[in-house]
């Protein structure tokens, strides 16, 4: 039976559901109310990077809520808001960002830089530009904008999404991107993508992204590097762009800022693109009440005092080799294995029938309760499912995990209509 709560994507039967009903988490692990204990190996909704419980983070928040409770930035400043903005640019490079937007979700983010990048060109004497490119299979949020621009379909038709100024292209397809720019180049306001697209765990290719980069410069438009999901060490860097050959025009970052102690996000731009609103003493039309708050920056900025003690991007760069090998094993072991994707800590596993054929997606949800029935929390991803690892797991909590994943997919093949 349903109680008041009316969870997020989760299938009407399965309301109400003690096993599914989360009482406590510590380090890698959560406690249900049916009473288990489960290795998580997603970092809650990736947002975790750090694990559960992480006490620096915690006081920095406590010690927040005692000295203001509430601050904003909606016509005001806070000074918590302008420290986390400083860790935020010193981390993702002072040489090139400069300033902060604040934000509350990716999604929310994404609608912010949709807005910001239309903005930024009529300021510039640009305004036809207003088409916002996206990847097909691309997931940027559920708000209305990001919504529009996510690339995979989740009914956006159902709920009147309007997408009429989004363009879609195929992910790593060099001549469909620069078709597109060739035909409408001039009407492109921004190119949003994700480093390591969020549904399948596909990495952009260098090839790829030195394309982007060259039509960026050669048809003007804004590149856009939603690091929702792959920033704060997912992928072995801080940043997953800080690999690209040169740097994006705007950074979108959310799940890891916190530590998912809190709903926040942050756009970090160049100091050159703020340039036109200061000289035209224009504002920009984008604000949240619960944007930049002192809890929230207080956890933002313990969050990067955090990753940087526990030396987290390298233990990230560590845990990747070991997943690399272990992940290897899988796939030649394991026949119900296809292959995997994904870099760093941010990895998805290909299944496949007994017969050889690619899982079909509407066993994939099965597959994920099989395995969480062995010990462990995974994700639904295309013809699988993916992993990610808190990147503070040991080697052998790595191994649990896909011990339990092994597990799992040979129990749902077992199963009678898996056969």
């Amino acid at each position: 039976m349903s109680t008041e709560l009316w969870p997020s994507l989760l299938e009407p039967r399965l309301h109400g559901a003690d096993d599914l009903c989360a009482v406590s988490a510590d380090g890698v692990r959560i406690r249900f109310l049916d009473g288990r204990e489960l290795l998580c190996g997603t970092s809650g909704l990736w947002n975790a990077n750090l694990g559960f419980g992480n006490e620096a983070i915690a006081e920095a928040c406590a010690a927040a809520l005692r000295e203001a409770s509430y601050l904003s930035v909606f016509r005001y400043e806070n000074v918590y808001a302008r420290r986390a903005a400083r860790a935020l640019v010193e981390a993702a490079g002072a040489d090139h960002y400069g300033r902060v937007v604040f934000s509350t979700s990716g999604g929310a983010a994404n609608d912010l830089v949709m807005k910001l990048a239309r903005h930024y060109h009529a300021l510039r004497g640009d305004g036809a530009r207003k088409l916002v490119v996206g990847l097909r299979d691309s997931y940027h949020g559920l708000t209305f904008g990001g919504f529009a621009l996510t690339g995979e379909n989740l009914g956006q038709s159902v709920y009147g999404v309007d997408q009429r100024l989004v363009r879609h292209v195929s992910p790593n397809s060099v001549e469909e991107i620069a078709q597109l720019a060739a035909q409408q180049g001039s009407r492109i306001a921004a190119v949003v993508v994700e480093p390591v697209l969020g549904s399948g765990a596909v990495p952009l290719t260098p090839e790829y992204v030195q394309a982007l980069l060259e039509l960026r410069d050669r048809h003007g438009f804004l590149l856009v590097a939603d690091e929702v999901a792959t920033g704060f060490g997912r992928t072995g860097d801080f940043f997953a762009s800080q690999r690209w050959p040169a740097p994006p025009d705007l950074l979108i970052t959310s799940k890891g800022l916190t530590n998912g102690t809190h709903a926040a996000a942050a756009v970090l731009l160049p100091r050159a693109l703020a340039e036109p609103f200061d000289a035209a003493g224009d504002v920009f039309v984008h604000g949240e009440t619960q944007a930049g708050t002192p809890v929230t920056c207080a956890a933002i900025l313990a969050t990067v005092e955090e990753m940087r003690r526990l030396d987290a991007v390298a233990s990230a760069r560590r845990l990747s080799a070991v997943l690399d090998e272990r992940l290897a094993d899988l796939v030649a072991t394991e026949p119900l294995v296809s292959g995997t994707t994904g870099i760093g800590c941010f990895r998805s596993i290909r299944l496949s029938t007994p017969g050889g054929e690619p899982l079909p997606q509407q066993e994939v949800p099965q597959v994920v309760a099989a395995i969480r029935e062995a010990g462990a929390i995974v994700h639904p991803s295309v013809n699988g499912v993916q992993i990610l690892p808190a990147l503070v797991y040991t080697d052998d909590e790595v191994t649990e995990l896909l011990d339990c994943v092994r597990a799992g997919v040979a129990a749902h093949a077992r199963q009678p209509e898996a056969v």
